[in-house]
């Protein structure tokens, strides 16, 4: 209710030339002044094969190094599955996820104890979890004693259902429970067509402007990233293949991935709309959308002469279920996948969710009498939480989420379109 609310205001302001946010009311551009959209340089679409690692132009108050920045969102932000020390945290934020590897290269740059960095970013993460007050709400943790020139951020997956179309039309987790595909496609379909998602980004993009006081940073901007299609989907070999973790899972079908391709297009167009919206607003664009989609050709599911699911294969961006990073070692050399095959990956899921039928049907029965913590922790008394990340178990969590090679082609593109997008700033 609060995020529909307030940008039923917002929306009605800012056509009558202002701008609204929860602090004031105030006019950012005059009147009839005209606005450029911040634009990165034209997309090469092989730009990060044919060419290195471009050097950073980080955004930073002019006249200055940049002194650090900080990183929002969900678990294509968190880099789910791309590695931790000791324990892995309830975000399940990896070692290799792009800002991770963005705060890398700020820190050899300028120095460690010349940079900070806020990981906020979390698995599962809607946009309502960036507006939530306190201190479970990523935008309210923030701590703007620090000092950020820039901010990272990757929202909008969850609020759109992807795990939800992932689980029901490719992987099945949960056998019957797992609901129809056609039902996940539709539900998705009509959130993207809602313009609640636009508003609520909207609102999630200003807070994170007035919870830094632009107007007493005004360098200071966000970077929002897209999301990549999951599937080569002209290749007709694949038709007859399957990701499922059951026996005889959902074929990939071209129709089904060209469908679900179009779902990842239709989300960036509409995360590409609100961020064009919000620097409407401002006579200094302050948000950059980063669509890193074309970084991946050649690198999707069902690529020619692929045979899914491929486990060993390292140049496939995209985890599978159970299946190991393709991060490299520091001279190059890829880790060895050749042990990787479909059993191996499926052998290192828990046990309980190896069968979850039992477990959905005495969930329905009385969650109370759940014996395995794990089962139910994992169900609510309708069942299974088939939409939500934060349960289930990274081997399942971590599939269709980039691996490191992934993040590091996100980290080159959002380089490049700095490059372009913040020259003379």
């Amino acid at each position: 209710m609060r995020a529909t609310v307030l940008f039923a205001t917002c929306a009605i302001v800012v056509q009558a030339g202002t701008f609204w946010s929860p602090q004031r009311q105030c006019s950012y551009r005059p009147e009839g002044e005209t606005q450029q959209r911040l634009r990165p340089p034209k997309a090469d679409a092989f730009h990060h094969e044919l060419n290195p690692k471009p050097e950073p132009n980080f955004p930073r108050r002019p006249g200055h190094p940049s002194t650090g920045f900080i990183a929002l969102g969900d678990s294509y932000s968190a880099g789910i599955g791309t590695g931790f020390n000791g324990t892995e945290d309830a975000c399940r934020r990896g070692l290799h996820a792009h800002p991770m590897l963005i705060h890398e290269d700020l820190v050899n740059i300028e120095g460690e104890n010349k940079t900070s960095f806020e990981f906020l970013s979390c698995t599962g993460s809607t946009i309502s979890d960036l507006l939530r007050d306190g201190e479970s709400g990523q935008i309210a943790e923030f701590n703007t004693t620090t000092s950020a020139d820039f901010a990272l951020l990757s929202i909008g997956g969850n609020d759109l259902g992807f795990f939800d179309i992932m689980n029901s039309c490719i992987f099945r987790f949960y056998s019957f429970y797992s609901g129809t595909c056609e039902e996940a496609l539709a539900r998705s379909d009509e959130r993207i067509a809602s313009r609640d998602f636009e508003h609520e980004l909207q609102l999630a993009i200003t807070e994170v402007l007035d919870r830094v006081h632009w107007e007493k940073r005004p360098w200071f901007t966000i970077t929002v990233t897209g999301y990549a299609r999951f599937f080569n989907e002209d290749t007709a070999e694949c038709d007859d293949h399957s990701l499922g973790v059951w026996w005889r899972g959902p074929k990939l079908k071209r129709a089904l991935r060209r469908r679900m391709n179009q779902m990842v297009l239709r989300v960036n167009d509409k995360i590409r709309q609100s961020v064009d919206t919000v620097n409407a607003a401002f006579a200094e664009p302050k948000v950059l959308f980063v669509d890193y989609d074309h970084a991946f050709e050649g690198h999707r599911f069902c690529e020619p002469d692929v045979t899914e699911p491929d486990y060993s294969r390292n140049e496939t961006w995209f985890f599978l279920v159970g299946g190991k990073d393709n991060v490299e070692d520091q001279d190059g050399t890829p880790i060895d996948l050749a042990s990787s095959t479909r059993e191996a990956g499926l052998a290192q899921l828990p046990t309980p969710w190896a069968n979850t039928k039992p477990c959905s049907r005495a969930a329905r029965a009385s969650v109370k009498r759940q014996r395995d913590a794990l089962c139910r922790e994992t169900v609510n008394t309708d069942g299974i939480h088939a939409e939500d990340m934060r349960y289930v178990p990274t081997s399942y969590g971590q599939t269709f989420h980039p691996r490191t090679k992934g993040h590091e082609a996100i980290r080159d593109e959002i380089y490049r379109q700095w490059g372009g997008a913040f020259d003379g700033r």
